[in-house]
């Protein structure tokens, strides 16, 4: 079993959780306050693809391979993925957990 990074940007893209994935936490991204991201680490339980969806007109959908996704061995090595993507030093960057 592996540990995928979802990523949704509101107004711009979507990803949905399909078969062959199991949500284990959610965050929301936060920069100076404003909601940038919201991040999904998943259980990669066999040959998914993820469905990534733009949110512009006209929506697009793509259907990617987990094999183009970057996978993790362990949920604490996601984390620490998640935590090096989202920190800038000083920054008023902050990571908040929401439900899955």
């Amino acid at each position: 079993m592996s540990y995928l990074i979802l990523t949704s940007k509101p107004g711009q893209f979507h990803t949905e959780i399909g078969p062959g994935l199991n949500p284990v936490e959610a965050y929301e991204y936060r920069f100076a306050g404003t909601l940038k991201a919201r991040f999904v680490i998943t259980e990669n339980l066999g040959a998914a693809r993820i469905h990534v969806v733009d949110d512009r007109e006209p929506p697009v959908l793509n259907k990617v391979p987990v094999k183009f996704f970057p996978s993790f061995a362990t949920l604490e090595a996601a984390r620490a993925e998640l935590r090096h993507l989202t920190k800038f030093g000083a920054m008023p960057a902050a990571l908040h957990p929401v439900a899955a």
